[in-house]
């Protein structure tokens, strides 16, 4: 383990995001302030799911798991957590959600300098307060890179993009583990879920038609997804008369980020996979709705975003006010099709 911060080496604890998309663009802020100083130690604590992302992340010393519930205030908890931290010697905080909660931490750490921008009128918790403008700093990676800058620091026009680390061997292992044999053919990664709700998600069928494309090519066909995801990868396997293979519910996150650097293209609603696939640098497919792609764009030049800009996007809403989904159902499988050409 790392020594403490020296004066050419800061120490930093960076507070994590909850969501899996926003911790890999959160790589970009730990990429900037590597590159600002290379001597830097970062620390990241957040949630532990997100965890197999942060060992992906070279740049990062370790990461340290939360272990307050999502949502959950946990006032005491969070005091008792943060005075553990005290000897770990950190001379920075960048704290990267708005809550109130997440400034006791660093604050009971008695970090000197906590960087963020305000959120929930968090005076005192936070003492490096940044201005937050939305119309300067559009995307959420716009806004975490941001924090890692000095006061006033202008914005470069090119930030650098996610990569994460993978592992075949851990990828073959876990085929072998689900009996599968290694691949001798490309593959066609499909992440058809989306946490947030289902105007994120464009219909099974659609993706169904894009997975018959590509089996009649020669290709094998992967799905991905979690335990949730499981009704919608099966429903896709079984309009494929169960040739794919699905991978829904039956892989922890670090295996699915092993399993999709064998992939040669995914295709991916708006998801935290999505950002997973472009973070590998995979020809990729990203399938806007209800989202909105000039705020978390995936962070590769070699993605194709599929957005329809309609009138009524985007919502951000779980589930289409409309009720017709027209943001999804209007982008065509033979678009996206030609799109892997």
């Amino acid at each position: 383990m790392m020594s403490a911060a020296t004066s050419t080496s800061p120490k930093i604890l960076v507070l994590g995001p909850a969501w899996v998309g926003d911790m890999v663009l959160a790589q970009s802020l730990f990429k900037t302030l590597k590159a600002n100083n290379s001597n830097c130690i970062i620390d990241v604590a957040a949630p532990p799911w997100t965890l197999p992302l942060i060992e992906r992340m070279p740049e990062v010393n370790k990461g340290i798991a939360l272990p307050f519930k999502h949502g959950q205030f946990a006032l005491f908890e969070r005091i008792k957590f943060g005075k553990s931290l005290r000897q770990e010697g950190y001379t920075q905080a960048i704290i990267l959600t708005n809550s109130f909660k997440s400034a006791i931490l660093p604050f009971a750490a008695n970090i000197p300098q906590r960087t963020s921008f305000l959120g929930e009128m968090r005076y005192g918790l936070i003492n490096d307060i940044r201005p937050l403008d939305k119309a300067k700093l559009p995307r959420t990676v716009d806004r975490f890179v941001t924090l890692g800058l000095k006061t006033n620091a202008t914005l470069a026009t090119e930030l650098p993009n996610p990569a994460l680390i993978s592992n075949k061997e851990n990828a073959l292992a876990t085929l072998q583990k689900l009996g599968v044999a290694n691949p001798k053919s490309n593959i066609l990664g499909l992440c058809p879920g989306a946490e947030y709700g289902e105007a994120k998600r464009w219909p099974a069928e659609y993706y169904a038609e894009v997975a018959r494309e590509a089996l009649n090519k020669g290709w094998q066909v992967w799905l991905f997804g979690s335990d949730k995801d499981i009704p919608v990868t099966t429903a896709i396997n079984q309009l494929t008369q169960n040739q794919c293979l699905d991978l829904g519910g039956k892989t922890n996150l670090s295996e699915a980020i092993d399993l999709m650097s064998l992939c040669d293209a995914v295709v991916s609603n708006d998801s935290g996979l999505m950002h997973v696939a472009a973070a590998l640098d995979k020809k990729l497919v990203a399938i806007y709705g209800s989202s909105n792609p000039h705020h978390t764009p995936p962070m590769n030049s070699k993605a194709v975003v599929e957005y329809l800009g309609l009138e009524c996007s985007p919502c951000f809403k779980r589930i289409c006010p409309l009720k017709h989904l027209n943001c999804l159902k209007l982008i065509q499988p033979s678009s996206v099709i030609a799109d892997l050409k």
